[in-house]
């Protein structure tokens, strides 16, 4: 059931209204992209350069305000479309840009408990007081299409409820409708993208987010998958108290991501590998991962597992894909230029045909944005290597640019390609330091573990008869 006639007041749904709202944007935008492309003739590299710079972070304020406010599916879209959240611009903006998105996040328009008691009690089909027997009409967290809030059921469980926003889905749709515009707005940010097939992956995943019984489904193999790991933690769901606008999970107390970035220098380690482990590890060993590594899904448990919370934006792959991809990683490891170009114009990343993306300029391109898990060392990941390496992979700015712009993400790798950024960015903010190289390679190769974690986690993989399968079961030992 839709419940496309909920009121909310403070959420613009009206297709014209939103399309005013975001074409007086890209219009913006687009008049002074002209501007600074006529000057630029006249123009040194370097400025080109720094002008190309101030236009990106113009358009990454303006697409976080006007996108922001909207509320529906188009701050989604402003974050799955580019890295305006990651830190790929200048140290100065991205502060002002991270600032801005957590003010959104922290002061978006919170429906009254009202209207949301009355989304709970229509979907459940009952009163409050049947479902749960206590509620805190507090909300505890604020999401782009819903509100979250701890509650208790009969039976003693604590339990996290999500309920999604009065009238929000009559808003996600007409930003759908708009996706076009929209994706205009988030192309200044990424101008590599491809609009059409970016579209199409926008589309269907944030029509599955919309609904929390997809949600619950998701969460519910995630926590089939990870149950009885050493140190993730997915909370299981309440499925009788499950519908379309209403998700209910097991409560997981713990220590947010605030708190994580007061920790120790080892203890951010150990949490930054536990989140590099679950993100990169749930695509390359399972082939289902999550696609939105936020901080705000992640809670530090007091016996040192992570809660990883919220799995409304999920891919399946193929494991024959994923199988090619570290095919791929390891011919760029060998440096295997011809090979590797080969591969990836048979997975349909370039045409094969233009005489600007060379085999040598492809392996450059790779091993850029892999460096910080590529190279056999440890490396810590702070706000430098985020930006070089966020610039690498989609920047007008990067050296790589005339490869990058000739490219195309096929379907199966653009929520790939943001879950990794983004958990870069994780991983950024709180600098965390390991050999990246050792641990990867646990699922490129097949290799023992590398960590103590590695071991925790190969002994719970193997007691399941899973774990780090790859085409190649074993390469030779690292001196």
């Amino acid at each position: 059931m839709a419940h496309e006639d909920d009121k909310s007041p403070k959420m613009p749904k009206g297709r014209v209204r939103r399309t005013a709202r975001v074409g007086s944007l890209v219009g913006g935008q687009a008049a002074r992209a002209y501007a600074t492309k006529a000057v630029n003739l006249t123009r040194s590299e370097v400025a080109r350069r720094e002008a190309a710079e101030r236009r990106q972070v113009e358009a990454a304020e303006q697409i976080v305000e006007v996108l922001g406010s909207m509320k529906g599916a188009a701050m989604k879209i402003g974050q799955v479309a580019s890295f305006i959240d990651t830190g790929a611009l200048p140290p100065e903006a991205s502060k002002r840009i991270q600032e801005k998105l957590a003010e959104l996040r922290d002061s978006a328009p919170r429906v009254s408990f009202r209207d949301m008691r009355k989304v709970i009690e229509q979907d459940l089909g009952e009163k409050l007081r049947e479902s749960f027997a206590e509620f805190d009409e507090d909300a505890v967290a604020a999401a782009s299409i819903g509100q979250v809030y701890r509650a208790r059921l009969h039976d003693g469980r604590d339990v996290a409820v999500k309920v999604q926003y009065p009238g929000v889905a009559a808003a996600v749709r007409a930003d759908l409708q708009n996706l076009g515009l929209l994706l205009r707005a988030a192309k200044r940010m990424a101008p590599g993208m491809d609009a059409k097939a970016m579209a199409t992956e926008v589309r269907e995943r944030l029509t599955e987010e919309l609904d929390y019984e997809h949600e619950a489904q998701s969460q519910r193999a995630f926590a089939r998958a990870w149950r009885g790991h050493p140190f993730v933690f997915v909370p299981d769901v309440v499925t009788e108290l499950c519908t379309e606008r209403v998700l209910v999970t097991e409560w997981a107390e713990g220590i947010g991501f605030e708190g994580v970035k007061e920790l120790s220098q080892a203890e951010r380690d150990r949490f930054g590998e536990i989140v590099f482990r679950f993100f990169f590890g749930s695509l390359y060993r399972t082939g289902h991962f999550s696609g939105d590594p936020h901080p705000g899904n992640f809670r530090l448990m007091g016996d040192g597992r992570v809660a990883f919370l919220d799995f409304g934006m999920t891919r399946k792959v193929a494991r024959g894909w994923v199988e090619r991809e570290l095919a791929l990683f390891r011919l760029a490891l060998d440096g295997e230029a011809r090979a590797l170009y080969e591969g990836l114009v048979e997975l349909g990343f370039y045409s094969g045909d233009d005489p600007e993306v060379t085999p040598e300029r492809v392996l450059a391109h790779f091993q850029a944005v892999t460096a910080w898990y590529r190279d056999d060392r440890e490396v810590t990941i702070d706000a430098d290597c985020v930006r070089e390496t966020l610039i690498d992979m989609g920047d007008m700015r990067s050296e790589h640019w005339p490869v990058m712009r000739r490219a195309t993400l096929p379907p199966e790798r653009m929520l790939a390609t943001r879950m990794e950024a983004l958990t870069l960015g994780v991983l950024g903010q709180i600098e965390a330091r390991a050999n990246w190289h050792r641990i990867a390679r646990e699922w490129l190769y097949g290799d023992p573990p590398a960590t103590e974690l590695g071991e925790q986690e190969s002994e719970f993989f193997g007691s399941r008869g899973g774990g780090a399968t790859s085409g190649r079961r074993r390469a030779e030992p690292i001196a």
